[in-house]
């Protein structure tokens, strides 16, 4: 699977021969040191690259931000993992993961919306046609033999596109006598209809916070075992803190980097940080950063990786077809820790 994806990406994307690149792959922090040697395997065996490098997302994200140490919350798709990196490295004993990642959001918003009576029609669905200057008239298509999976797919991708636009994380933990009477925000869906968004735009990105939300929202029952072992984020980042050596423990809390797709949430820094502020222990100094372009969070593991392969001094670490010939795939772990 893994390497047909490869083969896209060098042969159609990227357009090269990976025979005269070296290759710097990123990889999560909780990779094995079974799927390492296999990658490296892979890579060396099927594509001869001349030398590889695997590096951790959480020191990309890192470098990206000019930090060799500090505590990163990277909020992915799938995803939400929290590891603490020292002087370039990741130390592996703290790393924390929750299964809350956006596409859990994205789908909870999308269910509370259907049991609110909204019904996302996917974009292949209709076209619209203006019949006068500014009029448009939506027109029904019908394609029946669409596999559920594209339909799902389809509205996935626009109750995601509502979930940036109008959600927000809220200043306090979220309560529904609050957020009950709180103003309506309009959203106009791609088949012209305009609907309007209230407490869900606050309750869903609380979910980061609080997890057991999810029990809340109709339809979500698959998930309520998920969410109810699942941490905040909060509580994971001082966990994660708290298993590291004390002497580091307050730098870690002042270099919190926020990273990744779900990291570009409005108010989640703010939120985040008065949080932190409230569990951390009180002589150290929160701060949480994050890039003020949400396009670089989301790349902020690539924005790494390529200040780290263009650094001079970096060019001799590299693990090269030669070492790999002569000393195995096992060498991999002490080439790339």
């Amino acid at each position: 699977m893994v390497d047909s994806i490869w083969n896209h990406a060098f042969r159609e994307c990227l357009l090269i021969d990976p025979k005269e690149h070296p290759m710097l792959l990123a990889e999560p922090s909780s990779n094995s040191q079974q799927q390492r040697e296999r990658t490296a395997e892979l890579i060396f065996e099927k594509y001869n690259v001349p030398a590889l490098f695997l590096a951790k997302n959480a020191v990309l994200t890192s470098f990206a931000s000019g930090r060799a140490t500090s505590l990163v919350v990277d909020g992915g798709g799938g995803s939400t993992t929290i590891a603490p990196v020292h002087d370039g490295y990741v130390l592996q004993k703290a790393v924390a993961s929750s299964p809350i990642g956006g596409e859990l959001l994205t789908d909870c918003l999308l269910k509370s919306l259907e049991s609110k009576g909204v019904m996302i029609k996917p974009r292949y669905s209709f076209k619209r046609k203006e019949i006068q200057l500014g009029v448009f008239q939506t027109v029904d298509l019908d394609f029946p033999s669409t596999p559920e999976s594209y339909r799902l797919y389809s509205q996935r991708v626009i109750a995601s596109d509502i979930k940036e636009c109008v959600c927000r994380a809220p200043d306090t933990p979220y309560d529904e006598s609050s957020y009950s009477n709180i103003p309506m925000t309009p959203y106009e869906l791609p088949d012209g209809q305009t609907i309007e968004i209230g407490a869900d735009r606050f309750k869903i990105p609380d979910i980061l916070f609080n997890p057991s939300l999810v029990q809340t929202i109709p339809g979500m029952d698959n998930f309520v075992e998920i969410a109810s072992s699942a941490r905040g984020l909060p509580q994971m980042a001082v966990e994660s803190i708290n298993k590291c050596d004390v002497d580091i423990r307050r730098e870690l809390f002042s270099s919190i980097l926020l990273a990744g797709g779900t990291a570009s949430m409005q108010q989640l820094k703010e939120r985040l940080e008065k949080d932190l502020l409230e569990e951390s222990p009180q002589a150290a100094r929160v701060k949480v950063l994050a890039s003020g372009n949400a396009t670089e969070r989301r790349f902020s593991v690539w924005i790494g990786g390529s200040i780290l392969a263009s650094l001079g001094s970096f060019q001799q670490t590299w693990f090269s077809k030669s070492e790999y010939e002569e000393h195995g795939v096992s060498y991999v772990q002490r080439k790339c820790p």
